[in-house]
């Protein structure tokens, strides 16, 4: 296994670690909302606001553009590690507060792989780099979810966190410690001058709307499978797990055809099966079978759309990687953060249709946004990771 290899396989491991951390949370919420005395509504708002710590990648762009990416990598991981331990108090106030720390680390841990694969990998090569990378996402559903469905089960509320506090450390020391030689496209990034030009702020708007329209729908699907469709605690972590293996499908396939559509094409045909997805969700009244085939496919076209939209923002502006990626991260915690902390207040007025006219709209100004775009000229196809 060659060294790129290597640095791929561990830094995907520990974005697994990261997205497992927070994407546990809104499946279980209806369990939290009783461990620490607050209502779904409530938690709603505040995962909403803690999306607002992804602002801090703003900080960092600089130092990404100049090869700390790892570093930054490292000391996320302790944020998310020390963020899950400070959440076992039990009380609101303080998993408000770490709750925060944990998006702090999830955004810069992100930002950085990202930044990391970009200044190491071919434009041509780069989806399947990136949709390798975001596996993870799937992984903290596949494995992640039902582990904290049987922590749950067996240990109570605070048992997923105690786990994730360990391996979030563990993995902190790991990166830290692991050597790299994976070489370098172009490392001129921090000395380049920065200005966003009017195409990448499109790219970067339409990354941005589609964070919103998956994650506006995926906070309140725990409680729609509760509540609605009569799904119990454990069988929540199982559906998640089956919605796992359909993102790690996707991601795969992002990591195998991307390149060849073109991501921007890749993008926008997966947008259209977003659509079809909140489509069926919206119809299914009380149906188990047919709001878990809508969910199956917003997931699958969320999933896929994502991932490449973040290829098509790290090609935006090439000499100053970095501080685009930032930039997509700050305007899309904004962007999502709002849609998350309106999609609890939604759900209660209008049910599941609410946050899905919301998540339906966002993907129809994403459309719109990469409408007429054309594919940047692909880098040749020398790089590494």
């Amino acid at each position: 296994m060659d060294d790129g290899v290597r640095q791929l396989a561990l830094l995907t491991a520990g974005k697994a670690i990261v997205n497992t951390s927070h994407r546990w949370i809104p499946f279980f919420l209806p369990t939290l909302a009783v461990a620490f005395s607050s209502k779904t509504s409530t938690l709603t708002v505040v995962l909403g606001i803690g999306e607002m710590a992804g602002l801090t990648t703003l900080l960092v762009g600089r130092q990404l553009d100049s090869g700390r990416e790892r570093a930054i990598m490292a000391g996320a991981l302790l944020a998310v590690g020390s963020a899950s331990a400070l959440a076992l108090v039990g009380s609101f106030a303080v998993f408000v507060v770490a709750y925060l720390v944990m998006l702090v680390g999830v955004g810069l841990y992100t930002t950085s792989g990202h930044a990391y694969l970009s200044r190491r990998v071919a434009y041509g090569r780069r989806a399947r780099s990136i949709g390798v990378f975001e596996t993870s996402w799937a992984a903290a559903l596949l494995v992640g979810a039902p582990m904290v469905a049987l922590a749950i089960e067996v240990f109570g509320w605070r048992g997923p966190f105690v786990i994730l506090a360990v391996a979030a450390t563990a993995m902190a020391v790991v990166i830290a410690l692991a050597p790299d030689r994976t070489r370098v496209l172009d490392d001129s990034g921090h000395l380049s001058s920065f200005r966003i030009t009017g195409e990448a702020w499109r790219l970067i708007g339409a990354s941005a709307a589609i964070a919103t329209a998956g994650l506006t729908t995926v906070v309140i699907v725990g409680t729609w499978l509760d509540e609605v469709l009569g799904v119990s605690t454990g069988g929540v972590g199982l559906v998640a797990m089956s919605f796992g293996l359909a993102e790690l499908s996707a991601s795969g396939s992002s990591a195998a055809i991307a390149d060849r559509l073109g991501p921007i094409t890749a993008t926008t045909t997966a947008l259209l099966g977003v659509l079809v997805g909140l489509g069926v969700m919206a119809l299914a009244g009380s149906s188990l079978v047919v709001g878990a085939l809508g969910l199956l496919v917003f997931f699958c076209g969320f999933e896929f759309s994502i991932v490449t939209s973040f290829t098509i923002v790290s090609e935006s502006l090439p000499s100053t990687r970095g501080r685009a990626l930032a930039v997509n991260n700050a305007i899309g915690t904004l962007c999502r953060g709002t849609g998350i902390a309106v999609s609890g207040s939604l759900y209660a007025a209008f049910g599941i249709r609410g946050p899905i006219s919301v998540s339906a709209a966002c993907v129809v100004l994403a459309l719109a946004l990469l409408a007429g775009r054309r594919e940047t000229v692909r880098a040749p196809e020398s790089a590494a990771a």
